[in-house]
């Protein structure tokens, strides 16, 4: 490789929305805020939970008037 021509690859703070913090390694020179970590995704965790930053699931129910389940609209 040649010398001089790579990004600084350096340790950078990794924060969640959850609160869980942990560090890697980036070429970014500043921490990164991150919505889903390990710790709280619904694949890690088991349990389903809506990450609504910005009202968009209500802003959706109310557009489509879509209910909970999807039982109803099959009978």
């Amino acid at each position: 490789m040649k010398a001089e021509i790579h990004p600084n690859y350096q340790k950078i703070k990794v924060t969640c929305s959850c609160g869980n913090t942990f560090q890697t390694r980036s070429t970014l020179d500043k921490t990164l805020k991150i919505e889903v970590c390990s710790v709280c995704h619904p694949f890690y965790t088991g349990k389903q939970k809506i990450v609504d930053t910005a009202g968009r699931v209500e802003k959706f129910r109310k557009k489509y008037g879509a209910s909970n389940t999807m039982e109803d609209k099959s009978k």
